[in-house]
């Protein structure tokens, strides 16, 4: 008996690590679940964000877009865990779908079949370009400096998400920002939240952010923050928003504008992300290149074109997935959880929308301390490199974007190893590259 067991163990970790790259000796299966559950916890507010903005739009229902974003989403996890394997959550991604509704729609005042169809469009010159590693080579072209940089700042941006979300951070016409009411709310139940995951973290307990969020929102239920809202519903159908294209302006200036927008914004975002947080995981070799690059481009490529074909804004590698990575989460199985999550959720959804804000706040917050680790490689004493490495980390919080960041750090790294005589840190897909974002930053 005690032999048909191992073998079937055997025989399971062999058919895990063909799938999705796991590998016994550094993860174990537990682990996988419980950092795909966590991952899914602290990205699953798109389920409730993506309906309000785009039921904005005539004929855009709320329930139709929230069965297209979780059909998208485990579409794109699943190719992230079969091709990529790699321990990332995908789904249509914060700031490309505001620009989607609230730019090319109410701004522009084009429809959202037209947008749809400039995301359709984005997505499969991302897949030419994947093919042809020309994503892979600008990756490969960014600086150490900038690469551990980047990692930094994607932790100040999340641990800021997590702090506005639940309130603790406000805004404040006369400073931008400022401190919010934390003596009651949604701001204090995050400070609590945040007290009892440090404490689950500090004493090493396995699943401790995961364990932090549930635990928040059990405590948020007396508070009346946490709303229960029910347990199971029917998904609605996608029909009204399925394919639904428009090709008439398919060669007119304002589609190259935003798909070239749309471009650069899920370009950086992602590479921001895959950079940061797989330097944070050690998902590289030994010269720091990422493992695999070239299949997760190719996962995220195509969840994007799927995602425009279910009728949803471009699907992107989460910075979420730090929470997962930080759980131990390190191959595709992770990817996998967090695709059987958003199927869970699609039956669920009153359930997991019941989790407020304040509850996945915490995990932001410490997931964003985990995730400054690697600014202890930035060489300091150099400036020509820590420059550019400070203006990348600042940049992503208070501009609220992780491509400026690296567009900016990119282009201050150029200037500075040139002004300062070093030509020879400077290879021409840097100058190139740097030239290219300084163009974007003045023509959109």
């Amino acid at each position: 008996m005690c032999y048909l067991q191992s073998l079937t163990d055997k025989i399971l970790e062999f058919m895990l690590t063909k799938l999705f790259g796991f590998n016994p000796e550094k993860t174990t299966i537990r682990r996988e679940i419980i950092a795909g559950v966590t991952t899914f916890l602290t990205m699953s507010y798109i389920l409730a964000v993506n309906p309000s903005l785009f039921s904005q739009l005539d004929g855009m229902p709320g329930g139709a877009v929230f069965t297209s974003t979780a059909i998208a989403a485990i579409i794109g996890c699943l190719a992230m865990a079969f091709i990529g394997k790699l321990p990332f959550g995908l789904a249509p991604g914060m700031g490309l779908n505001a620009f989607f509704v609230y730019s090319v729609c109410l701004g522009m005042g084009y429809s959202w079949q037209f947008a749809l169809t400039a995301v359709l469009i984005e997505g499969l010159i991302f897949i030419v370009l994947t093919l042809t590693n020309i994503r892979e080579a600008i990756v490969n072209a960014i600086p150490l400096s900038l690469r551990n940089a980047i990692g930094a700042g994607i932790g100040l941006f999340i641990a800021f998400i997590g702090l506005q979300s639940a309130g603790v951070i406000v805004n404040n016409d006369a400073t931008l920002v400022a401190l919010g009411d934390i003596s009651s709310g949604s701001a204090l139940l995050a400070l609590i939240g945040i007290v009892i995951t440090g404490f689950l973290f500090a004493k090493n307990i396995p699943g401790a952010i995961l364990l932090g969020i549930l635990i928040t929102m059990v405590i948020g239920i007396p508070m009346g923050i946490t709303e229960f809202k029910g347990v199971l519903s029917q998904p609605e159908s996608i029909s009204p928003i399925f394919c639904q294209f428009d090709f008439s302006h398919f060669f007119s200036l304002d589609m190259l504008v935003v798909v070239f927008t749309f471009f650069f914004i899920d370009m950086f975002d992602t590479v921001g992300t895959l950079v940061g947080v797989c330097t944070k995981a050690g998902i590289v070799d030994e010269n720091g290149k990422i493992r695999r690059i070239k299949e997760a481009f190719m996962a995220d490529s195509i969840a994007t074109t799927v995602g425009a074909c279910l009728g949803t804004s471009t699907t992107t590698t989460y910075v979420e997935s730090a929470a997962g990575v930080a759980q131990g989460g390190r191959t595709g199985l992770t990817a996998f959880a967090v695709a059987c999550c958003f199927a869970i959720a699609l039956f669920f959804s009153p359930l997991f929308l019941s989790i407020p804000a304040a509850a996945t706040a915490p995990a932001l917050i410490i997931v964003g301390l985990l995730m400054m680790d690697p600014i202890r490689q930035v060489p300091f004493e150099d400036f020509s490199e820590s420059i550019p490495a400070f203006i990348c980390i600042i940049t992503m919080p208070l501009s609220y974007s992780i491509s400026n960041g690296i567009l900016l750090g990119m282009i201050s790294y150029v200037l500075m190893n040139l002004i300062c005589g070093k030509r020879k840190k400077v290879t021409p897909v840097m100058i190139i590259l740097a030239i290219l974002f300084a163009l974007k930053f003045v023509f959109i």
